[in-house]
């Protein structure tokens, strides 16, 4: 038969070009250490060590403000570029509360690691692997990691090992929840896309169950009742976000329920605590203005439609946003490297753990070591953008200075340490309004402003350090039609 000639035609065809296929195959995958092994069940593959004739290895753990800026500034023409992160962007955080209520797309925000350093997606030698770190071997220079997985439906987790000339741990921090019962099942987080994803839905569905007939009125206020948890910048700047959303959109397009939505902002101390005195009573006296409740109080107990405070009080809600700081991940907490005050891991003036040879660290996981008389920085964007920065230029004096690969550094001298000056602090309460703080500390002396100029500054300063010409582009666009058409209140 034609079918089956033919089928016999490219088996012949096939089996002569085996061998070809096959050398082709370990060529490529040359760079594996399991690649010219037989296959063994047990054994994960991965990443083997460089050669002396090859780039040293670079090896990133995190897609942050740190490890974006730090893999932007690095040569890709003296090493080899290796990201590891659980997504595949970065993620711009201060206009990510912009987007849970429809002022900016999500795209705006976020910005891929192909584009940040592009040799990842085009050096034979670099990659991005969406996965996580689950352990670091500094004895024997390797990361142990897992691919990621989402659900019940895709394919198990695949383990592989990585072996690194230089190691950056920049893999951020998790929200604080300080052991609140209920927190993590029934709270929102701020710091990722898919949070200002999962914010956004809630708070479209709840308006619009809110106005199915019959239900009642009290059911109504808590559904439309938004708790915010965390009086700092981010909690700030989306309770005013969403104020705005709830005066320009809500007022016009649910008329129904426009008198049932309201929003608290809970916070057991000061809200905006760093900022110069004058401008948080500015902030709270434009937060009431625009109907943000302001309660001081310490949350005790989160259940799945109320919260319960210290004083015993339960405050309903129907959307909770949890913005309370960070601390150290489990991943960070599991890894046995020297810790700073805190809990993040230890590193000396040049950002090294100073324990192990070729490993660093930087950003909201990493912190200056007792020993070497400097505080914890916080953890600031542009702290870990600092960092970044002064990261990649070191390791690229190293690689020219031939110390690129693994144990060749130790006689280097490293240069000046890092050193960090704060550059202030700004933030938006809505309304056209924003805070511009630029002292260096809480007690210094300095410019700190407040109005509609500051909420200029703040949207110009912004723009400028967006990431990309592609996403400036986008954030201007979105910008204009919301000011002109109102937000998008599509659930999508």
């Amino acid at each position: 038969m034609f079918w089956c000639r033919n089928f016999i035609k490219i088996s012949t065809a096939t089996k002569a070009k085996s061998p070809i296929t096959t050398n082709l195959i370990l060529t490529s995958l040359s760079h594996f250490s399991t690649a010219n092994q037989p296959p063994v069940a047990a054994q994960p593959s991965g990443l083997g060590p460089t050669k002396a004739d090859e780039k040293p290895r670079v090896v990133v753990l995190g897609s942050g403000w740190a490890g974006s800026r730090l893999m932007k500034g690095l040569d890709p023409k003296l090493y080899d570029i290796v990201c590891v992160s659980p997504r595949n962007h970065m993620v711009f955080t201060p206009l990510l509360a912009s987007t849970c209520v429809g002022t900016l797309e999500f795209r705006s925000v976020a910005e891929p690691i192909s584009r940040i350093q592009p040799s990842i997606s085009s050096a034979p030698g670099s990659y991005f692997f969406l996965a996580n770190c689950t352990a670091v071997n500094t004895e024997s220079h390797e990361v142990h990691c897992e691919t990621v997985t989402e659900g019940d439906q895709t394919s198990e987790a695949w383990k592989f090992k990585i072996s690194y000339d230089k190691l950056v741990i920049a893999s951020g921090a998790q929200a604080s929840t300080f052991g609140i019962h209920g927190v993590k099942e029934h709270a929102v987080f701020l710091r990722e896309v898919h949070h200002a994803q999962a914010i956004r839905r809630k708070l479209l569905l709840n308006l619009m169950l809110s106005d199915v007939p019959g239900v009642s009125e009290e059911e109504k206020r808590r559904l439309l009742h938004c708790v915010v948890v965390g009086g700092g910048p981010t909690g700030v700047e989306f309770s005013g976000e969403l104020s705005d959303f709830i005066r320009s959109d809500v007022h016009q397009r649910y008329t129904h329920v426009k008198d049932y939505i309201h929003v608290t902002l809970i916070e057991a101390n000061d809200i905006l605590s760093s900022f110069d005195d004058r401008l948080r009573h500015y902030a709270i006296k434009q937060l009431t203005k625009s109907g943000v409740r302001l309660v001081r109080g310490t949350v005790k107990d989160v259940r799945p439609e109320n919260v319960i405070l210290s004083d015993g009080s339960e405050v309903p809600y129907g959307l909770l946003v949890w913005s309370t700081g960070v601390g150290p991940s489990p991943f960070v907490n599991s890894i046995r490297l020297p810790k700073s005050p805190g809990g993040r891991i230890g590193i000396d003036e040049w950002l090294r753990v100073p324990t192990a040879q070729d490993v660093f660290s930087i950003g909201d996981c990493s912190g200056f070591l007792e020993s070497t008389g400097k505080p914890v920085l916080p953890a600031l964007a542009q702290v870990a953008e600092r960092q970044g920065k002064y990261l990649a230029d070191l390791l690229n004096k190293i690689g020219k200075e031939g110390g690129g690969h693994a144990n060749r550094a130790k006689a280097l001298d490293f240069g000046d340490p890092f050193e960090y000056k704060h550059l202030g602090s700004m933030a938006t309460v809505g309304r056209f309004k924003a805070l511009v703080d630029l002292r260096q500390s809480k007690e210094a002396k300095g410019v700190s402003l407040a109005g509609f100029f500051s909420w200029f500054i703040w949207r110009s300063a912004y723009l400028t350090r967006v990431v990309s010409w592609r996403n400036r582009f986008y954030v201007v666009i979105n910008w204009l039609t919301t000011s002109v058409f109102g937000r998008d209140i599509s659930r999508l």
